[in-house]
C-alpha cells in the first residue's frame, strides 16, 4: 500500500495493537498534531502526561514521514533507559506491524558517540595508556586513595577478551559493568580517532554504527551527541528535516553541559605526559599548569564576576602559547612508521587543542558566558569552568531554523503556559500559532522555521481518585542545618502507616543517608540507599518487594519507573530549588532582574516546579496504581510560589491534615494485605 494513502489513525491503531495497548484520545491527538506540524513545517511543543503513550504518538508519524519522503527522522532522548525502550521494545514491534501498511518495512538505528565503543586500534597498542595525571587514580598521593591496579588490570583484561567475541563493541552490551577508568583503556574520543588512516577502519565498531545510521529511516540518539553534531558540524548524524526531542525538559541542561568547558592542572599534566612519550620536552607547559593551580587556589568557589585577575589572565595566556607550541612540535614527533606514535600524536594534539580553545574562551568570554571556580578536595585541585548563560541562540540557529522540531515531555509548562520552555529553546512568543491554524505554514524546504504551536494532551489517569498529595504544613520549613528531627519522625510515621513501599526523594545525599539510617534504626525495615549498589540493581530490588523502601537523590526524581504496590508512597523532603551558589542559576536570575522580571520566579521557581512534577510523577505509573505523594516542606502550602509549584504536580486529591494522610495510608495498607475477592480471581 502506498504510504501517502495510509491514514495516520489506522497506522496508530495497528501499532497500539502490536504493543498490546489501548486506544487513548490523548495519544491520537498528539500523533495528529505532530503529523500536521511536520506538514506545515512548524515547530511543536507537546506536554503528554504519564500513560499517554507518547513514544508511539511520535514514532508512528515519524515512520510514516520517513517512508513517504525517503529522508530520515531523528529521535533524541536524555536517558539511556528511554533509548533502550524505544530501540529494544517499541520500534521492533511497531516496524513489524506497520511493514505491510507502508511501501516497505522501515529501518531504524541507535546512534551513539565514539567513546561508547571499543577501539580495536587501541587494543592493539595504537595509543598510549590512559594514565593521565589528571585522573582520580593518578592523584592517589594527594588524596590518600590507593589505586587498585589489580582490579583495574582484571577489568581491562576482561574487556580485551570480550572485544574478541562481541558483535557490537558497545559498552552497554557488557554483561558486567566496568569502571570509567578501565573503559578509557580500550576506547577513544572522537577527537582522538585517527580516522580513515586507522588500520582497523573497515572493522571499526563506531564506524559500523554510523554506517547503519546513514541507511536508517529513524535514528535514535541522545541530546548531547545531537547538539554537539549540530553545533560543530561533524556530520555524524545524517541530513534530516524533522527531529523529535523527547524528555525535552532535560534538553537545555544537556545541551549546556555539552558546550561547557573546563580547565585544571591535571588536564595539562595529562597532555604533558603524552608529549613526553613522544619525545617532546614540555617543561614550560608543565610549569604553566602548576602556575594555574597556584593562581586558582586562593580564589573562592563560585562565579568569577568581571575581569579575571591579572595573574590568572597572564597564566592562561602562557598556557595557550605553550600549548600551541607543543601542538605544532607534536605534529611530527615520534616514529612516523610506528602505529602507536600515530595514535599518540592524534590524541595529544586533540587534548592540546581543547586546552587552547578553553584558554581562548576564558581570555575573551562572550558577554553571556559564565565563568566559575570549583575546588575539589578529593583531587586537591581547582577547576575553572566556562558555560553559556543561555543556549537558546545556538539551538535556534543550528537546529530550529533548519528543521521541524517536536519537543515533548510530561513536564513542559510552567504556570500552565508553554512560553518559558519555548523561550529556552530559542522560540519567540510572537511567533506562536494555534495548533489548528495554518499561521506560519511554509511549503518551502529552505525557509527558516520560526513559528511554533503547543498542545497539552493531559493524561488518561484519574489522578484525584488514584492518589493523594499531602503537604505536611505543620513541619518547620527546611533550613541549612539539614533535615529536622520532626521531619525524620514524620517520615517514620508515614512509612509505618503505609507498611513500607516508600520511594524517598531527597535534596542532598546527606539528607538521604540520615533519613535511611533513622528509618532503619526506628523501624527495622529494609531501606535501600542510592550509592550502596548500582541504580539498576536498587530499582530491581525495590520493584520486587512490597515492603522495601528506596531512598535517593536527583537521579531517582525522574530515572525510576516502578508501577504497582511496590511504590505507593513518594516522600519529598523539600522543594528542589537550585542551590543559592549555583553559578548558572544565579547568573540567569540576575539577567531576568535586569530585564525587569522576577528572576527567582523565572529561574528558581520554574526549575523547582519542573523537578517537583517529575518527582511526584513517580507515584502513578499505571491505571491501577494508588498511593500518596508526601511533601515534607511546609513552604509548598505557605509561600506565594507554592501554588505555581502545586499546579505543575499531577492533579492528585490534596490535603494538609496529617491525620487524614496517615489514615489513608493505613487503609491502603490494609486493602493490599487483604486476600483477593473470589470474584476477582
Amino acid at each position: 500500500m502506498n504510504a501517502s494513502g495510509t491514514d495516520l489513525d489506522q497506522l496508530l491503531a495497528t501499532a497500539v495493537a502490536a504493543v498490546g495497548g489501548a486506544d487513548r484520545p490523548g495519544q491520537r491527538a498528539m500523533a495528529g498534531a505532530i503529523e500536521r506540524s511536520i506538514e506545515l513545517r512548524r515547530h511543536l511543543l507537546v506536554q503528554a502526561g504519564t500513560g499517554t503513550g507518547k513514544s508511539l504518538a511520535y514514532l508512528v508519524p515519524a515512520l510514516k514521514r520517513a517512508i513517504e519522503r525517503g529522508t530520515p527522522v531523528v529521535i533524541t532522548t536524555a536517558t539511556l533507559a528511554l533509548q533502550s525502550q524505544i530501540v529494544a521494545k517499541d520500534l521492533p514491534r511497531i516496524v513489524e506491524a506497520l511493514g505491510t501498511k507502508l511501501e516497505r518495512v522501515p529501518s531504524f538505528s541507535l546512534l551513539k558517540g565514539r567513546g561508547n565503543y571499543v577501539c580495536l586500534h587501541k587494543l592493539e597498542g595504537g595509543y598510549p595508556d590512559e594514565l593521565e595525571e589528571g585522573s582520580l587514580f593518578a592523584e592517589a598521593s594527594v588524596t590518600g586513595v590507593k589505586h587498585d591496579s589489580e582490579r583495574l588490570g582484571a577489568q581491562v583484561q576482561r574487556l580485551r577478551e570480550w572485544a574478541q567475541s562481541t558483535d557490537t563493541g558497545d559498552r552497554d552490551d557488557l554483561d558486567t559493568p566496568v569502571s570509567d577508568r578501565a573503559w578509557r583503556q580500550v576506547s577513544v574520543t572522537g577527537s582522538q580517532c585517527i580516522g580513515s588512516s586507522c588500520p582497523f577502519h573497515d572493522e571499526c565498531f563506531a564506524e559500523r554504527n554510523r554506517a547503519l545510521a546513514r541507511e536508517a529511516d529513524v535514528i535514535v540518539t541522545n541530546h548531547a551527541l545531537y547538539a554537539i553534531d549540530a553545533f560543530d558540524g561533524h556530520g555524524i548524524i545524517p541530513e534530516h528535516d524533522v527531529v523529535v526531542i523527547d524528555e525535552a525538559h532535560e534538553f537545555v541542561d544537556r545541551v549546556t553541559s555539552s558546550v561547557t568547558e573546563s580547565l585544571h592542572q591535571g588536564t595539562i599534566r595529562g597532555a604533558v605526559r603524552e608529549l613526553r612519550s613522544l619525545g617532546v620536552n614540555a617543561l614550560e607547559l608543565d610549569d604553566a599548569g602548576s602556575a594555574l593551580q597556584e593562581a586558582l587556589a586562593p580564589l573562592p568557589d563560585g562565579r568569577v564576576r568581571g575581569e579575571l585577575e591579572a595573574r590568572l589572565r597572564d597564566t592562561l595566556a602562557a598556557i595557550r602559547a605553550e600549548a600551541e607550541s607543543a601542538r605544532a612540535e607534536a605534529k611530527n614527533a615520534g616514529d612516523s612508521s610506528d602505529a602507536t606514535s600515530a595514535g599518540a600524536r592524534t590524541s595529544v594534539r586533540a587534548k592540546l587543542q581543547e586546552i587552547i580553545d578553553v584558554c581562548e574562551r576564558l581570555l575573551a568570554p562572550h558577554e553571556d558566558d559564565v565563568v566559575y571556580l570549583n575546588h575539589s578536595e578529593a583531587l586537591g585541585r581547582t577547576f575553572i569552568d566556562v558555560a553559556p548563560l543561555s543556549v537558546a541562540g545556538l539551538v535556534k540557529t543550528r537546529i530550529l531554523d533548519e528543521r521541524t522540531s517536536i519537543f515533548t515531555s510530561a513536564t513542559l509548562t510552567f504556570g500552565g503556559r508553554f512560553e518559558s520552555a519555548a523561550f529556552s529553546f530559542g522560540l519567540r512568543a510572537d511567533k506562536y500559532a494555534e495548533p489548528e491554524s495554518d499561521v506560519g505554514a511554509t511549503r518551502s524546504e529552505d525557509a527558516v522555521r520560526e513559528w511554533w504551536s503547543a498542545l497539552d494532551v493531559g493524561s488518561p489517569f484519574a489522578y484525584a481518585q488514584q492518589g493523594i498529595l499531602y503537604v505536611a504544613s505543620h513541619l518547620p520549613a527546611p533550613g541549612r542545618e539539614g533535615i529536622s528531627s520532626a521531619t525524620l519522625d514524620h517520615i517514620v510515621e508515614l512509612i509505618d502507616a503505609a507498611g513500607g513501599g516508600a520511594l524517598g526523594l531527597f535534596s542532598s545525599r546527606r539528607a538521604a543517608e540520615e533519613a535511611a539510617e533513622y528509618v532503619r534504626r526506628m523501624t527495622g525495615r529494609t531501606v535501600l540507599l542510592q550509592g550502596e549498589d548500582s541504580n539498576a540493581a536498587l530499582t530491581s530490588r525495590f520493584r520486587q518487594s512490597r515492603d522495601t523502601c528506596l531512598f535517593g537523590t536527583r537521579t531517582f526524581w525522574q530515572g525510576i519507573d516502578v508501577a504497582g504496590e511496590a511504590c505507593r508512597l513518594v516522600l519529598i523532603d523539600r522543594i528542589p530549588f537550585p542551590r543559592p551558589d549555583d553559578p548558572l542559576a544565579s547568573a540567569r536570575q540576575e539577567k531576568y532582574a535586569r530585564l525587569g522580571r522576577n528572576g527567582f520566579y523565572e529561574v528558581a521557581v520554574r526549575q523547582a516546579a519542573l523537578s517537583m512534577a517529575q518527582g511526584a510523577g513517580r507515584l502513578i505509573r499505571a491505571e491501577s496504581d494508588r498511593g500518596m505523594v508526601a511533601v515534607l516542606d511546609s513552604r509548598l502550602a505557605t509561600k506565594s510560589y507554592g501554588g505555581v509549584i502545586r499546579q505543575a504536580i499531577p492533579p492528585l486529591w490534596t490535603t494538609r491534615d496529617s491525620a487524614v494522610a496517615l489514615a489513608a495510608l493505613e487503609r491502603l495498607r490494609t486493602e493490599l494485605a487483604a486476600p483477593p475477592h473470589p470474584d476477582s480471581l
